[in-house]
């Protein structure tokens, strides 16, 4: 039995209420009673309206299915369906055209391009991995992965291997080679490095020369004959060359480099929602608490490796000397971003009268206060944010109604706080069609505090799909990549950024890379995303961030929103183009391959979610790939298949065969799991199998297609069936 706790007209779950008053509420000018009237008032104060905006999404997915079922899927009414669309108020007005007002933003958001790491801040072990990803070995990153050949004399072993040690330093010196250009010569060749009259030189057997750019030259550490660090800038990101002729690799280089470390995760997302399974007053407490630890800077984690174990903590910044004899500091951490949950969801943590309270209240009020502590703070090196900032994330938000909600939310919570107008900035995730075709009228409803608009295609495909699941079956999974739309989409974003005046201000921002085994691939295509005008994109881990800062080496993103300011905008019929099947006869053999798609990749996330509260799993896939499987990724194949089914491309009968042959298949890919509770066993017991049938049998009628309802009522079971 749960322990509630009243105070201030609220029932508060005991280890929150114990979390607000001994640990939240210290060391700032806010005490417990403060806070926990200040719930009591916006949930009093925005409960009924975020009831009325969902009751509205509701309302127009009604009419959109009617529409649908009168119309078909539009093909040839594409005018009328616009015009169907302002009528209901699903378009809205556009008006004239501005720019974002947004100031006091953190250069790593505002100026500087680079890799974005997402990261369910429930695990406390990833967080603090995620926050340290500032800064990333490229020698690491090159060795542990197949960007180097992994087989033959390559092949990594359980010992160093000498040839691809050398293949990797090859390339890391490639890469400085064609990064860092040099008057003469290439940095494969020098003997060592020196400073000399605030230039870098480079020595070579029979030769002295330097930088062609001299500028990127910004700091070193040691003596300037010998410097054991040597500090350079490209596109705003730095670098830092570690030389050490007594390191092991150092002392078999030339010029004694012992390595290369790249500036890598300039950000980091920490997430309180799609990656994270919080159900209950105890999951949030736990989230709110590492939270509260990465701001404070204090959050640590017990280790063992190999043998020994060890405290993993946040790192120290980074100290340096400038050419001019200044201190150069480079901050250690990434810039920590929290995005809150959505509007949907009620969490038992909190009750009024008896009854949940939205969630997304409770979580921008917890965000609100980690401002009040990194304010506090007297050391600026140690603040999150040199602004005074905090940065909150707001998903799945639909249309501009939705979006002036969250803004007069944290107004509101700005004046209860005593925190100056806009020091909440938000995140805009374009993940849901209602705010991808009103885009701009999103932006200029938070105009004085967005900091990012970010696309998101997972989601935005969940919900590409069920808007349209009265239009008619859907094209398969993979076919959605080339979709009308999707195209229409991801330019969109880019380019009502730039119209808005994103450019040196805030961030647009593009999706993740969802094979985080797949480094080869990722390097070679993932390079697309600056190159669409994108400051930032999301990579699946640390490594990742750091091979993804690359890219960003390589295109000045500047100078792509420049062009692009140039190019005609998307067009909003392309934009509202449904990925309809225009002839869904597909062979029997594939439409099963696409259930066994769908089905395994959402028995192999569901499974952990229920049994073990793990919100983000790299699941293997039918041929043992691993891909990063969040709510996102659960949405689109939950939809998809709920969508076959509602359109008769497959029957019940054939579903609940392949969800059980694949619930075979995927405990036997998780058998060496020892916590790990087979589904196949039990069909019948199984509480995650049952999910993952509800999510699919029951798709149609979940609010705008998501999976929370069913997740959070599936976990709580489980959890009252464990106690």
């Amino acid at each position: 039995m749960v322990q509630m706790i009243e105070r201030e007209g609220l029932e508060i779950d005991a280890s929150l209420y114990d979390f607000v008053e001994k640990k939240l509420c210290t060391g700032i000018a806010l005490t417990p009673q403060q806070f926990w009237q200040t719930l009591h008032n916006l949930v009093t104060d925005f409960s009924p309206r975020n009831q009325a905006l969902l009751q509205k999404r509701d309302r127009l997915q009604a009419q959109l299915d009617q529409w649908h079922k009168e119309n078909g899927p539009g093909w040839e009414q594409l005018a009328h369906y616009q015009g169907f669309l302002r009528e209901i108020g699903y378009l809205v007005p556009q008006g004239e055209d501005f720019t974002i007002e947004t100031d006091g933003v953190d250069d790593e958001i505002a100026l500087v391009s680079g890799p974005q790491l997402v990261v369910p801040v429930k695990n406390a072990r990833f967080a603090i991995n995620a926050a340290n990803a500032r800064w990333g070995s490229l020698y690491d990153a090159f060795y542990g992965t197949d960007v180097i050949e992994q087989s033959g004399a390559l092949a990594p072993g359980k010992i160093y291997n000498a040839k691809r040690g050398a293949a990797v330093i090859a390339k890391a010196k490639s890469f400085l080679d064609t990064t860092f250009p040099l008057t003469a010569g290439n940095h494969k060749s020098a003997i060592g490095y020196k400073i000399d009259k605030g230039k870098l030189n480079i020595i070579f057997e029979d030769a002295v020369t330097d930088l062609q750019n001299p500028d990127q030259l910004v700091g070193f550490s040691g003596h300037t004959e010998n410097p054991s660090h040597i500090v350079l800038k490209n596109n705003g990101l730095h670098v830092v060359l570690f030389m050490d002729r007594s390191h092991p690799i150092g002392r078999t280089d030339k010029a004694g480099l012992a390595d290369i470390l790249l500036e890598s995760a300039l950000t980091v997302i920490l997430d309180c929602e799609d990656s994270v399974a919080a159900v209950d007053g105890e999951d949030k407490t736990e989230i709110y608490t590492n939270l509260l630890g990465l701001f404070q800077r204090n959050l640590s984690c017990a280790m063992e490796k190999n043998g020994k174990k060890f405290l993993r903590r946040l790192e120290d910044n980074h100290h340096y000397k400038t050419v001019n004899g200044n201190t150069l500091t480079l901050s250690g951490l990434s810039l920590l971003l929290v995005r809150n949950v959505g509007h949907l969801m009620t969490t038992p943590a909190v009750k009024k009268d008896g009854t949940e309270i939205y969630e997304t209240i409770l979580d921008a009020l917890v965000s609100g206060v980690l401002a009040l502590h990194d304010q506090a703070k007297k050391d600026p090196d140690l603040k999150n944010s040199q602004s005074g900032a905090v940065y909150i994330v707001k998903p799945k938000m639909h249309g501009p109604e939705e979006v002036a909600f969250a803004n007069d939310l944290f107004a509101a919570i700005e004046a209860a706080l005593g925190l100056p107008a806009t020091t909440l900035k938000m995140g805009i995730m374009d993940e849901e069609r209602r705010t991808s075709v009103n885009l701009k009228e999103c932006i200029r409803a938070a105009k004085s505090r967005v900091i990012f608009i970010n696309t998101g295609f997972l989601d935005r495909t969940g919900d590409e799909i069920h808007s349209a699941m009265e239009a008619g079956p859907m094209v398969r999974k993979d076919e959605m990549k080339n979709s009308t739309w999707l195209d229409a989409y991801e330019r969109n974003n880019v380019d009502m950024g730039l119209a808005c005046g994103f450019q040196g201000r805030a961030q647009i921002g593009k999706g993740m890379w969802a094979m985080p085994d797949e480094m080869a691939a990722m390097l070679a295509q993932k390079q697309a995303h600056p190159q669409a005008g994108a400051d930032t994109a999301w990579a699946p881990s640390p490594t990742a961030a750091t091979l993804h800062a690359l890219h960003y080496h390589a295109v000045n993103v500047d100078q792509v929103q420049e062009k692009l300011r140039q190019r005609p905008p998307a067009l909003l019929e392309d934009l509202l183009t449904a990925p309809i099947a225009q002839k869904a006869d597909w062979p029997q053999q594939e439409i099963i391959a696409e259930l066994e798609n769908n089905a395994q990749g959402i028995l192999g996330y569901v499974v952990r979610w229920i049994d073990q509260g793990i919100g983000c799993s790299k699941v293997p896939d039918r041929n043992n790939i691993g891909l990063m499987e969040d709510r996102a990724t659960l949405r689109i194949s939950s939809q998809h298949i709920a969508n076959w089914l509602y359109h008769g491309i497959c029957t019940r009968d054939q579903v609940m065969e392949v969800m059980k042959r694949m619930a075979v298949l995927v405990d036997r890919q998780n058998s060496d799991d020892p916590v790990y509770q087979p589904m196949a066993k039990d069909f019948d017991t199984s509480i995650a199998f049952q999910a993952a049938c509800d999510l699919v049998f029951d798709g149609r009628t979940q609010p705008n297609g998501y999976t929370e309802p069913i997740l959070h009522r599936r976990r709580l079971q489980k959890k009252a069936d464990k106690n």
